[in-house]
């Protein structure tokens, strides 16, 4: 029974949870286990009505990400103690599970994941096709080459295991209300303070949106982005398969878009199909519960043609169910959860693409304590909805990523692979003319932005693979260039803020690690800290006036890192902030002739006298009234170069004219990685985030511990830097053979017989010729360059290890000669 019966809505409550779903139920369990009972969750019809009704329940734990995999990890070692804890049946079992190659890509792209999962302590071993048929003997082995086996992967019955999460917050004061719809989010002053129900008012200190399909629409009636669309998902259940062996484990064919769970004698048939059927596109009906949709054999019987084959025994069996039920995507595949950038107080947690069933446990667990503490009790930045950005919520861009993002939970995780839908969204000022020069255009956030050239007239391709792909001469000639002469590359994409009034400083450089108070004209490069001391965001700050400055970050922070800042300064503090992103494109020139080529379209002085290393100010270019700084994130002599948006084409164009007599090439993002990888460049979302340390990172030089103010985290990081030797930090690595595979990301760190660490981004380093990479190692006496030389180091690539040498600077021009561009 729930509360509802009893009519008891309460009038306030520390949190409200909307949607009872495994999501909310889920919340709500551990809301109340870290002793938060003042909880209450409405359901507007019955609990699991809308899409946990009809999952598959299939528990794994390896998922494309780090994040994501310890929260899946988390949600089945849950799984295993849940029924005997509220004594509610989940269904729980652990058969464990199958990924299985048809080729040596597949196969490749399966060991590469099972060694990330090493770091985890996650149990996986490596399997022959022989070893297949044993342990799943209805497969026929045909075009196998092997696969994984993992022991501790399952299944579980969807709903019972909510209703155990539902009992277990009940157990504890929690209170759940079925037959209660929200009609609003009540905000007040920018936060959320309850909700309104068809039952009445509920007053709350925070509130979450766990309503799956629903939340897009609820949440934009608050003023908030939560991109996700429903699509259609199928599978069928056959009748009872006599021949089929009891107890099967979990098969995953993602060569052939599907899966297969026994389960009583029957066989599911799931699939993540390429092109996908996106549904609800203008709204969810309102009575909606427990609801299939129509059936559409048409469209799943090219994947059961292909499962018939594989499963010879489903050829003669019965077709007990053909299910068709909708679940949610998000347009890069991960889900939504954390404290929405536009209200705060308030949470989300939706958007799952399919594998809601097996993030509940990990999901639950790190947003209440997010809800507890404030801040998220680990990294999330893979999945925290501050990465999502406004235009998302667009239903037509919705619509058209959907139909490709469902069938990419099971296509190949090509390293460097994008999306092919709902492109070209935001473009720079300068898109048309890079296409002209042979762009091939990559997206982040929205932004097109070249990848790398193939040359003028020359249509680009991309021709994925996990070893050097068909741009790799491409981008070294690029690399090569930026060396030798002088490379043009387009910034645009990166975001700029502005920052001023009278407390401009003060605010600004309480949120700063290093000192923001210098001389107009001076570019400062700092992080943003925690109160941890964990870098939020990494930035560089230009002081452009007493009272203005302006902040650039990346892409993908563009809505987080205004979220930190404006809600880091107080609130009668005398500070505007804006975002100038759009009106304010640029372009990077890098090269020992890049100082040259300014000569030539400026009469400005360029010598390292006028214009030394950190310098920004406004210079004549062409026509033109340009803010040149100089700066650099590729090694080498550079400029960043801000221009309004209506002199951006001039710009180009007079750089471009003149930049023929200096050797002047295009550039794109993949050669910026291989350049900033050989200067041991750091990259936040990568190789520093929310649980590093400027002092883990090696980022000590960008923090002022003593200046006027302090800053936020600089207690934590005094307590680190006090309590010895730092024993995790990041290194920079190369490999040893010169064939090696790439490193790309979560590679283990091996020494001396045990995992010392993992990489967090890779590249092939093409002015030094070799396979690079970052990684964080620990050691509890310290991690030095002593330590790092004493011992060999291996990594380990798709289940092989390879030597590797590591230090803490960078592999290229380690003090820096090449940037400084001094002038004989």
């Amino acid at each position: 029974m729930t509360d509802t019966a009893s009519n008891r809505l309460p009038a306030r409550a520390d949190v409200v949870i909307i949607g009872g779903g495994v999501a909310g139920c889920s919340i709500a369990y551990h809301l109340t286990k870290l002793g938060i009972t003042d909880v209450v969750l409405c359901e507007r019809k019955q609990l699991t009505c809308g899409t946990t009704w009809h999952a598959a329940g299939l528990v794994t734990q390896l998922r494309a990400t780090r994040q994501m995999t310890e929260l899946a990890k988390y949600t089945g070692e849950l799984f295993a103690s849940l029924e005997e804890e509220t004594g509610q049946a989940t269904g729980f079992m652990r058969r464990g599970s199958l990924r299985v190659a048809r080729t040596e890509a597949r196969l490749e792209e399966l060991a590469r994941g099972a060694s990330m999962g090493r770091n985890f302590g996650l149990p996986v071993e490596k399997v022959s096709p022989g070893e297949i048929k044993e342990r799943w003997s209805p497969i026929d082995l045909d075009g196998i080459v092997g696969g994984f086996w993992f022991p501790h992967d399952g299944q579980v019955n969807p709903a019972d295991v909510t209703m155990a999460y539902a009992k277990g917050a009940r157990m504890r004061g929690g209170r759940i209300f079925e037959n209660t719809r929200v009609e609003k989010i009540l905000v007040e002053n920018g936060r959320a303070v309850g909700v309104v129900t068809d039952q009445g008012e509920i007053r709350a200190s925070r509130v979450v949106i766990c309503g799956g399909m629903w939340s897009r629409d609820l949440a934009a009636s608050a003023g908030v982005t939560l991109p996700l669309h429903a699509a259609e998902h199928f599978y069928i259940v056959t009748e009872t398969i006599p021949e089929l062996p009891r107890n099967l484990p979990v098969l995953f064919m993602g060569d052939e878009c599907a899966y297969y769970k026994e389960d009583a004698g029957k066989l599911l048939l799931g699939c993540f199909e390429p092109n996908a059927k996106p549904w609800g596109h203008d709204g969810i009906p309102a009575d909606f519960c427990f609801d299939s949709l129509p059936e559409d054999f048409e469209h799943f019987e090219p994947i059961l043609e292909m499962a018939t084959k594989r499963v010879p025994l489903l050829a003669q069996a019965g077709i007990k169910l053909f299910f068709n039920g909708p679940e949610s995507f998000t347009p890069d595949d991960r889900y939504l959860i954390g404290e929405t950038s536009e209200v705060a107080g308030l949470f989300c947690a939706c958007g799952f693409n399919s594998i809601g069933i097996l993030s509940s446990g990990g999901v639950g667990k790190a947003l209440s304590e997010w809800i507890r503490d404030g801040r998220p009790p680990v990294d999330l930045a893979d999945v925290d909805v501050r990465r999502t950005v406004s235009f998302q919520s667009n239903k037509r861009y919705l619509y058209d990523r959907t139909t490709e993002t469902l069938g990419l939970l099971f296509d190949m995780h090509w390293p460097y692979r994008q999306f092919e839908t709902a492109r070209g969204i935001r473009r720079s000022p300068f898109h048309d003319r890079l296409l002209a020069e042979g762009a091939f255009m990559t997206e982040a956030a929205g932004f097109e932005r070249p990848g790398f050239f193939a040359g003028r007239g020359v249509a680009p391709t991309i021709e994925y693979s996990y070893g050097r792909q068909n741009w790799f001469d491409l981008t070294g000639a690029e690399c090569r260039n930026t060396a030798q002469n002088v490379t043009l590359f387009d910034h645009s994409c990166f975001v700029k803020y502005e920052v001023e009034g009278r407390d401009a400083l003060k605010a600004l450089n309480r949120v700063c690690a290093n000192d923001i108070d210098v001389p107009v004209g001076r570019v400062v490069y700092t992080q943003w800290l925690n109160e941890l001391g964990g870098i939020e965001a990494d930035v560089t700050v230009t002081r452009l006036s007493e009272t203005s400055f302006m902040v650039v970050t990346i892409a993908v922070s563009q809505r987080r890192d205004l979220t930190w800042l404006t809600r880091n300064i107080p609130a009668d503090a005398h500070v505007f902030v804006r975002d100038i992103t759009s009106g304010l494109p640029m372009l990077a020139l890098m090269g020992p002739k890049a100082r040259d080529l300014l000569r030539a379209v400026s009469p400005d002085d360029f010598s390292d006298a006028a214009f030394p290393f950190g310098t920004s100010r406004e210079i004549d270019l062409g026509y033109a009234r340009v803010r040149a700084s100089r700066l650099t994130f590729v090694g080498e002599l550079g400029y960043e170069l801000y221009m309004p948006a209506e002199f951006a084409a001039h710009v180009f164009d007079r750089l471009v004219e003149a930049g023929a007599a200096f050797g002047l090439a295009h550039g794109g993002y993949f050669a910026i990685n291989s350049l900033r990888m050989e200067k041991g460049y750091r990259h936040w979302g990568h190789d520093i985030g929310e649980e590093d340390t400027p002092l883990q990172g090696g980022l000590g030089f960008a923090v002022a511990f003593d200046k006027p103010g302090g800053f936020i985290g600089r207690e934590a990081l005094l307590r680190q830097r006090q309590a010895g030797p730092i024993r995790r930090r990041l290194v920079q690595l190369r490999l040893e053979d010169e064939a090696a595979p790439l490193l790309y990301h979560h590679e283990p760190v091996w020494r001396d017989g045990r995992i010392v660490g993992s990489v967090t981004s890779g590249a092939y380093g093409h002015r030094v010729g070799a396979s690079l990479g970052m990684a964080y190692v620990e050691c509890a006496e310290g991690v030095t360059d002593a330590y790092l030389a004493a011992m060999p180091l291996e990594v380990e690539i798709a289940w092989k290890r390879y030597p590797a040498r590591a230090q803490l600077k960078g592999w290229y021009d380690p003090k820096g000669e090449r940037l400084k561009g001094l002038e004989a």
